[in-house]
């Protein structure tokens, strides 16, 4: 993911990179090849040398608190990608540190950026599917050799929750889980979660590392039809109930709902990733507020440790409603 960042960040204009630190010289030939940007193996040194407006901490999810109070205690804006925190206490002892030094810290929920999910949530909130009921959320893909350190739940499981927050306005309070280990020899990389939301919602999330072709795809069954959302192709579709115009009370009568017409919506693409940034750097020169912040990221975080936790006691776990993402 770093690399990425790294590329990102050099192609837009308004912004310098004037630095990257990685413990790895391989990773540091590889993230910048072809480009001149200096280049460390210590991150407290490139902080103070090259005293930067803000950073990207990309590392794996053990070091995230490590290196973003690293540029947060120096006054430096954080952008880390997600999950904010592998603790719920780091997270918050990150977010009091960038309050104390009046910083933004972003959590990189790339997947909010998403023109496609974007366009979804402003269907749902103006009611154009009606009432919400299920969300079904589909991410698989091969195993990833770059994931070490955790399993699909903290690795892909976040993106899902994070979202169907965003689209549901609705705090998660109860999760069950069922994981196992196939291929990664530490953590899960296959997992089967529900989620029950306050407003009463119900996600369901399909996820691991053992499909041989990636699948990353929401659908939103609503009292109208079903919006379908692929985050690959960025393409958003509507399946209408043909005998919705009754309303569900009306569809509760038959036997089922019927088939009605299929609209494809019109989708301008952009990189999730750029628009992220973008949204971050706007920020910080006051012209907005349209990152993922903190408090966010630590709702989804504390999802994500009930879903490791009910799949560990195969228990259903009950959360504490802290409000809507």
């Amino acid at each position: 993911m770093g690399r990425n960042h790294v590329r990102v960040l050099t192609e837009l204009g308004d912004v310098d990179l004037v630095g990257v630190a990685d413990s790895s010289e391989a990773s540091l030939d590889s993230a910048l090849r072809g480009r001149t940007t200096p280049r460390y193996t210590d991150p407290v040194e490139m902080l103070d040398k090259q005293r930067p407006e803000f950073v990207v901490v990309a590392t794996p999810t053990v070091l995230h608190a490590e290196m973003a109070e690293l540029a947060l205690s120096r006054g430096i804006h954080v952008l880390v990608e997600k999950p904010i925190a592998a603790t719920r206490d780091e997270a918050e002892r990150m977010s009091k540190l960038a309050e104390a030094n009046g910083v933004h810290l972003g959590i990189g929920h790339v997947e909010r950026y998403n023109p496609a999910i974007l366009q979804l949530r402003d269907r749902l909130t103006r009611g154009e599917g009606g009432e919400v009921h299920l969300l079904t959320a589909k991410r698989t893909g091969p195993f990833p050799a770059r994931v070490r350190d955790v399993g699909v739940i903290t690795d892909l499981a976040t993106h899902d929750v994070d979202i169907m927050m965003m689209l549901t306005l609705s705090s998660v309070e109860r999760v069950y889980a069922e994981t196992a280990k196939r291929i990664h020899r530490t953590h899960e990389d296959l997992f089967c979660g529900t989620l029950r939301f306050e407003d009463g919602q119900i996600g369901m999330l399909d996820i691991n590392w053992l499909t041989p072709f990636k699948t990353r795809e929401l659908s939103v069954v609503c009292e109208r039809g079903t919006f379908v959302a692929n985050y690959l192709t960025q393409e958003l579709t509507f399946y209408e109930n043909s005998e919705a115009a009754g309303g569900w009370d009306s569809l509760a009568q038959l036997t089922g709902v019927a088939e009605g017409n299929m609209t494809r919506y019109q989708v301008a693409r952009v990189e999730p990733l750029r628009a992220e940034i973008q949204a971050f750097t706007e920020a910080i020169r006051g012209e907005g507020y349209r990152y993922v912040t903190a408090e966010n990221g630590m709702a989804t975080l504390d999802v994500t440790t009930a879903l490791l936790l009910a799949a560990e006691t195969k228990q259903t776990i009950e959360l504490a409603v802290t409000g809507a993402a």
